[in-house]
């Protein structure tokens, strides 16, 4: 605290200010902490929970803890409740140091923004390195992340993943790309094996095109962490544009050039613009997280279900958003993926939604495991089965053998994974099979809302098949909502997002490619226009509600409609 007092009282006039960044990539190493300052925090922790040490007793199934002393977090983790207790007080810990180190700055200094940024890796860490972009987002005055392409692929789609899970999470606050690579990685080992085109080298167009697909996904800035690389290290020679002896090069004149064309007065109305909400709602329950880490010892089941999900969204041009659980009110299309854990509350809060007029699609197992991590004699478990009208008549927990599982949904093949859930209907209607002929997923009506419930994995199988023969089905799923498609393109290989807002409509459309491609693109919507003024990129003829241009390679086109 005397550090953080210090600090701000030495700082908070200083004219070069702008503000504090309270958590750098926030997240912890797996194995912190079991010192006696944690053991009392988690132990206070169980005693806001429950209460009193006999509910400790039932919770856990421990009747021998004499006393409070006694209670010690689990060193080996197992699916019961001590471990996701556990997991969750170490997330909650965490946040609430974040909360604290924001609080003591904003007394003392309640004339500066207070930032961070994390890593963007909910969707993988949140249970071992206690990674929540929404938690971290509502703590702070804007939010961000660390992203470099060479460090985590350059696949179309790594990119806008990570952007649009930080966007979401940061519910309308700004955000920023707060650690861009604007140069190369050696030597790491997530970059040996790789070609020189997916980041390792970084060349010129990469750095624009990585720069413009953050500002394309919401990002309202960018901060280089290195203006020019490090000597010393492991990292030696990494990440800066500028050259060893911090000269220009090649990648700091593009990095110029797009940071002129970003601040010109030409584009004040562009930045009045935000993405518009998205077209589907990806469902984050963290519990499901917890549960299998504790189980599993790993996320990836979890990761390849939710980033596979996103993935085929994406690949349609279905424009995706996560959705936390507390924010579920907001949307009436929801794609639910590995639920195998949920809470009495979660589960009850999905019941209600989908009763109010929501449209559900939720991938297999249900709440397998309910509170407690305890698996229900009935399944669905919790009452959803009422939820999704059908009853399991068979099931298996083979993830190593059904990564080629075979599926059938409303008409259209998919691949599953993970698990394997058949039903019974009940008030149901079997809409797929497997190719054994069980059932493998039931529409539903309920209340002023329905449901779809598929007994496996689709978002593992979009992942394991890299796409391959699926990508059409979430297109398909799309066609749920009952809505029409935002936006459509030509070409498969083209990603195009809108922005709305004071400042205008405006289409950003992303070429992955290293070659130009020529698309048509057709605008739905009541957006009304007769042209389209480029901001940059490439220009555009108009032909009703139909934009054709060439895109440009490894850029992105900005277009105004008027």
């Amino acid at each position: 605290q005397e550090f953080l007092t210090r600090l701000v009282d030495r700082y908070k006039d200083h004219p070069g200010l702008g503000g504090y960044d309270i958590w750098n990539e926030c997240n912890v190493h797996e194995g912190t902490c079991y010192c006696g300052g944690t053991l009392e925090r988690f132990r206070d922790w169980l005693k806001a929970k429950y209460g009193s040490l006999e509910a400790l007793h039932e919770a856990w199934w421990r009747p021998g803890l004499a006393e409070w002393a006694d209670v010690v977090p689990p060193r080996h983790l197992q699916p019961y409740s001590d471990s996701i207790d556990w997991l969750q007080f170490r997330i909650d810990n965490a946040h609430a140091e974040m909360a604290w180190r924001r609080d003591i700055i904003a007394e003392r200094d309640p004339n500066h923004r207070i930032t961070a940024h994390g890593i963007a890796m909910t969707l993988r860490r949140h249970a071992p390195a206690v990674c929540d972009d929404w938690r971290a987002a509502s703590i702070v005055d804007s939010f961000g992340l660390t992203w470099g392409s060479s460090r985590h692929g350059d696949e179309p789609w790594r990119q806008a993943q990570a952007m649009d899970l930080v966007r979401s999470a940061s519910r309308g606050k700004p955000w920023w790309h707060a650690e861009a690579y604007g140069g190369p990685l050696w030597l790491q080992g997530n970059v040996l094996g790789k070609p020189r085109d997916e980041g390792r080298i970084c060349y010129p167009e990469d750095i624009r095109y990585w720069n413009l697909t953050s500002y394309m996904h919401g990002a309202s800035g960018t901060l280089y962490l290195r203006w020019r690389p490090l000597l010393d290290g492991v990292l030696f020679g990494a990440f800066g544009p500028y050259g060893m002896d911090g000269s220009r090069t090649d990648r700091s004149e593009i990095s110029t050039i797009v940071a002129r064309w970003a601040q010109a007065p030409e584009q004040v109305d562009l930045w009045k613009s935000r993405p518009v909400k998205g077209e589907v709602g990806i469902l984050f329950v963290p519990e499901s997280q917890l549960f299998l880490y504790a189980q599993q010892k790993n996320t990836k089941l979890f990761s390849d279900s939710y980033e596979g999900a996103y993935r085929g969204f994406h690949d349609n041009n279905v424009q995706p958003d996560f959705v936390h659980i507390d924010d579920i009110d907001d949307w009436d299309f929801l794609y639910l993926p590995f639920p195998v854990m949920l809470t009495s509350e979660t589960a009850s809060k999905i019941k209600r939604w989908v009763a109010n007029g929501g449209t559900l699609v939720s991938e297999g197992c249900p709440a397998y495991w309910g509170d407690r991590a305890h698996v229900g004699e009935v399944q669905p478990n919790l009452g959803l089965d009422e939820l999704f009208g059908a009853r399991e008549s068979y099931v298996e927990f083979t993830p190593d053998l059904l990564d080629d599982l075979e599926v059938n949904v409303l008409g259209a093949f998919t691949w599953g994974g993970s698990y394997l859930q058949s039903y019974k209907p009940t008030t149901g209607t079997a809409v797929g099979w497997y190719t054994d002929g069980r059932v493998a997923a039931v529409q539903n009506d309920f209340g002023k809302g329905r449901t779809l419930l598929i007994g496996t994995m689709l978002g593992r199988g979009y992942t394991v098949h890299d796409g391959d023969r699926c990508g059409e089905f979430f297109g398909e799923l799309f066609a749920l909502s009952g809505k029409t498609q935002l936006v459509t393109r030509s070409d498969p290989r083209i990603r195009v997002r809108i922005h709305d807002g004071d400042g205008g409509t405006y289409l950003w459309v992303a070429n992955p490619k290293r070659q130009d491609i020529p698309v048509r693109i057709t605008v739905n919507g009541e957006s009304k226009f007769t042209r389209a003024e480029a901001h940059r990129g490439a220009d555009a003829t108009v032909d009703g509600r139909t934009l054709a241009l060439t895109a440009p390679a490894r850029d992105v086109t900005v277009l105004r409609l008027r």
